[in-house]
């Protein structure tokens, strides 16, 4: 049995972290974008995008389907992978929270069976998506608190926050900074 699973939170770039997993807040073409995915990428180097180009040519030829997840190295990473997951794009007319948790919960199902034991997140769907920050925070910390508890592989969960808005936001969720 081992210990329990830290969850925490840091105010920085997740492209610095040194864990077995970064998961990238990707698009569904997996080809790069902005904020975090165009960050990843151009961190990472062109390993990664090799990767993504061998997905979409083959299992994920129509692109990767949101609340999915899919690892790649990590290319020039402090990493060893990269776990790529597309969040739902956020809409008052319609409930997407299931999608959004389906993301923390599919690239912890990816980090598992690659035997990862640390695992750095960023605020999936926050950004451009536009989901708000308080509600990202709040899914994103019960559905990965949920996940561990039912799997205790898990050294660290680190939710890597780029501003202070998210930091605090996920402070007020309930995760310790480090």
């Amino acid at each position: 049995m081992t210990a329990m699973t830290a969850i925490t939170r840091v105010l920085g770039d997740i492209t610095e972290q040194r864990v077995d997993a970064v998961v990238n807040a990707a698009n569904s073409s997996l080809l790069g974008g902005g904020g975090v995915d165009g960050a990843i990428h151009r961190a990472g180097g062109p390993e990664i995008l090799a990767e993504c180009r061998a997905l979409r040519a083959g299992r994920y030829g129509d692109g990767l389907p949101t609340g999915q997840a899919v690892a790649t190295t990590a290319g020039r990473l402090p990493a060893r992978w990269v776990i790529h997951t597309v969040g739902p794009v956020h809409t008052p007319h319609e409930d997407r929270s299931a999608l959004l948790a389906s993301c923390y919960r599919e690239s912890l199902r990816v980090a598992a069976g690659l035997g990862a034991a640390t695992v750095a997140f960023p605020a999936v769907s926050a950004g451009v998506y536009g989901w708000p920050m308080d509600d990202a925070a709040r899914i994103a910390v019960e559905t990965v608190r949920a996940a561990v508890a039912a799997d205790d592989r898990f050294t660290e969960i680190r939710f890597v926050l780029f501003g202070e808005r998210a930091y605090r936001a996920f402070g007020d969720a309930g995760l310790p900074g480090i």
